[in-house]
């Protein structure tokens, strides 16, 4: 895997001491004592449709591998960890996530070992995650070297968790997105990117401030070729899947307007927008000839997040850019969450056909064409 360029990495500020208390995730917990299995370990399925790209990236593109939400278990308020780190993310999994100069995630839990949650767990619909810190190096191995913070579960043991858990990932090498103020400026096969995180809370770059996320966006721009931007926003489960123009709201929180935010910052020059934060997949829009997930889905959520119907279902998101960050390709690869919120590899490409429905109902006029093997047809004109 090309590494990225960390040495190059700054921000332009982070977080202050300050903290609020943000909804907790919005889909059941399996608060059951399950029998732990080591099934994903023996049963991993074999891999479909094309083997994935191992070689380096060609000096004219990037490739950036994206998936949606991460949490792998928990050890509060009680212990729902697996057996052994490495069941986690099953070997085929790992295999579609390497060939990529960024790979990306949105990391919703503290990898801290402080026993204080900043939260009301008693609360209906209020929960607090706490990983090991170990767990940085599984993810590290893995090839992640970008995860996004700016979330509702980052902030989970308040400001101690949130800067042990910014120490454990940066010190393995996995670079923290979406602090207060920051631009993270990293060089991906030689190309100057720059990496912007945003959410609905004010602690981070909140989407409910367009003029200043504009004023990111045009700084980024001076200093990188490509513009990537994170959105942790939109409403939470199965009643969540289709996009619409309008501000959403979710256990009366204001969880912004995932398409104005979106298109503000295509239109003020992103050229690529990730967003997370639902719990299930959304569509994918190609605006003016840029790439826009308005959800990548759970990704990893070993007995903490629910993986009934469309909660279940995943992605991996490889998109390819040139360097002047035009879309040169891109495709969905499918994944699937078994019951203890394990990803395996789909080989029945639900998710690729759940996103072909949502785009086809959320954009009629103009859906983004996906094929079988979940490979976006993409136009040369913008």
């Amino acid at each position: 895997m090309a590494r990225l360029g960390l040495g190059r990495l700054f921000s332009l500020g982070f977080i202050s001491g300050c903290f609020c208390l943000g909804v907790g995730i919005g889909v059941f917990m399996r608060l059951g004592q399950e029998q732990r299995s080591d099934a994903a370990t023996t049963n991993e399925q074999q891999l479909p449709f094309v083997t994935p790209n191992n070689q380096e990236s060609p000096g004219d593109t990037i490739t950036i591998k994206a998936v949606g939400d991460v949490i792998p278990g928990t050890n509060f308020p009680n212990y729902r960890l697996p057996r052994f780190t490495h069941q986690l993310l099953p070997k085929s999994v790992r295999s579609y996530l390497q060939g990529a100069d960024i790979l990306f995630g949105n990391f919703e839990s503290s990898l801290t070992t402080y026993p204080y949650t900043s939260k009301d767990i008693s609360r209906g619909q209020v929960f607090a995650f706490r990983s090991p810190p170990a767990y940085a190096q599984l993810f590290a191995d893995v090839g992640f070297n970008v995860f996004n913070m700016a979330n509702n579960h980052a902030m989970d043991f308040g400001t101690v968790g949130f800067q042990d858990t910014k120490k454990n990932l940066e010190a393995v090498g996995i670079a923290t997105l979406g602090h207060k103020n920051q631009i993270l400026y990293l060089e991906a096969n030689k190309i100057p990117v720059a990496m912007i995180g945003f959410s609905v809370y004010e602690m981070y770059n909140s989407v409910h401030n367009l003029s200043a996320a504009q004023t990111l966006l045009a700084e980024a721009k001076k200093n990188a070729n490509i513009v990537i931007i994170s959105m942790h926003v939109g409403s939470e489960g199965t009643g969540a899947l289709n996009v619409k123009n309008q501000t959403e709201f979710f256990y009366g929180e204001n969880r912004g307007n995932a398409m104005k935010f979106a298109r503000t910052m295509i239109d003020s020059g992103a050229d690529l927008v990730l967003g997370h934060g639902p719990h299930v997949p959304r569509a994918i829009e190609i605006y003016k000839g840029k790439i826009v997930a308005y959800s990548l889905g759970n990704f990893l959520g070993y007995r903490t997040l629910s993986t009934n119907a469309q909660t279940g279902y995943s992605m991996i998101l490889e998109v390819k850019l040139n360097p002047s960050g035009d879309l040169v390709a891109a495709k969905v690869i499918p994944i699937h969450l078994n019951k203890q919120g394990i990803p395996q590899v789909d080989q029945h490409f639900r998710t690729v056909g759940l996103v072909r429905y949502l785009n086809n109902q959320d954009f009629p006029v103009e859906p983004v064409q996906i094929n079988k093997k979940g490979e976006l047809i993409v136009l040369n004109n913008k």
